[in-house]
């Protein structure tokens, strides 16, 4: 078939950029390892959180208030409930840098957004057991997104818009022809494309060597687990979603879900992992539950006991910052990549800024934060 873009991994950026593209005309194949959604990636477990006041920084902001929108409209055309506002609490020490910056990120961009004490925090969420010196910064327009079901909308649209997604057809190599199409070998064959956008998560950077880039990628293993919780307690509305930043690491959680329970996991921490290395399954480490239960029993004493526990990766860069570029030789290369455990919520506003650059020429955002050459 005939492509004006290829892209390469079809997981939250890659579907969204798909959809993107299609809707604008451009005849897009999307290639995938797997079957979207899979387990293969950093997208499956149900739900994310989606914060505004970023703690992360204040550059992601813009970025931020455009994805909101954009979930907004992907509800609407799909029809799916995807975004639940239910809030969120961001947690941490009176002096900790990421309730500092949350608090900067509302100021400079007017968010919404309470301070509280951990005697307020002990009054409207009696769930919680928070020590002396910790305090709270509450997001009431921030809350919980669905992923594999914003996955199968991004899917559904981009191929009602004319995208061909091909499953199970892992690129194993890139090359620009004499002609400066981009060709992708797979074990299915070749595939060509004038422009392409790499979001292969941990294949990116195997991929993006063979076209003299290096990316300073590691690929970690996590864990969450979901536990029995009483939904009157810690229902939507009862119990905000939640970013903490405690003694023993940093965690996050979410309100009891359609009964599925609460869900907990850790954000750092984890286990090194080579690229291709099999994800073994959730307590092959004697700490998967180990630290999550610790946390349980620690600062949330009313959560019951133990449901299940699942496994997945995060592709990190060393600051922890998004790449998202055009390669400097290959122009009509573009990569998302490394979005280090916390991007899924910007995968509609990624998306859409990528199908602007790749047909319009202006991605609309500053990216220079995210560029390659921050790392020299």
């Amino acid at each position: 078939m005939k492509a004006d873009v290829m892209v390469i991994g079809a997981g939250s950026v890659g579907l969204a950029a798909g959809y993107q593209l299609a809707r604008q005309g451009a005849r897009v194949v999307l290639l995938d390892e797997g079957a979207p959604p899979h387990a293969l990636g950093s997208h499956h477990g149900s739900t994310r959180l989606i914060r505004y006041a970023y703690g992360e920084g204040a550059r992601y902001v813009p970025l931020l208030l455009r994805a909101r929108r954009l979930w907004q409209e992907l509800e609407a055309e799909s029809g799916e409930s995807l975004l639940l506002p239910c809030g969120v609490l961001n947690l941490g020490r009176d002096d900790s840098p990421f309730i500092r910056q949350v608090a900067a990120s509302a100021r400079e961009y007017g968010l919404a957004l309470e301070q509280v004490e951990r005697n307020e925090i002990a009054r409207r969420w009696p769930t919680w057991r928070l020590p002396v010196g910790q305090a709270g910064a509450f997001e009431p327009e921030a809350g919980v997104l669905y992923c594999e079901r914003a996955l199968l909308a991004w899917r559904r649209l981009a191929e009602r818009a004319g995208a061909r997604l091909l499953e199970h057809s892992a690129v194993r190599a890139l090359r620009i022809d004499s002609e400066g199409r981009v060709i992708a070998k797979t074990g299915q064959g070749e595939l060509g494309a004038d422009r392409a956008l790499i979001c292969a998560g941990q294949h990116s950077a195997r991929l993006l060597a063979g076209l003299g880039l290096t990316l300073p990628l590691t690929r970690v293993r996590k864990t969450f687990a979901w536990y029995r919780a009483d939904e009157q307690a810690m229902g939507p509305g009862r119990f905000p979603g939640f970013s903490a930043d405690l003694a023993e690491g940093i965690y996050y959680g979410f309100p009891t879900l359609d009964g599925a329970g609460f869900k907990l996991g850790r954000h750092d921490g984890g286990q090194p992992l080579a690229p291709g290395e099999p994800l073994v399954p959730f307590g092959a480490f004697e700490e998967d539950r180990a630290e999550l239960d610790a946390v349980v029993q620690a600062y949330l004493p009313q959560v019951g006991s133990f449901i299940e526990g699942k496994a997945c990766h995060y592709i990190r860069t060393p600051d922890e910052d998004f790449i998202l570029d055009r390669h400097p030789e290959h122009e009509q290369l573009f990569f998302a990549s490394a979005c280090s455990g916390h991007g899924f919520k910007f995968a509609g506003v990624l998306g859409e800024l990528f199908a602007h650059w790749m047909l319009d020429g202006d991605p609309g955002f500053d990216l220079a934060p995210f560029r390659l050459t921050r790392f020299g």
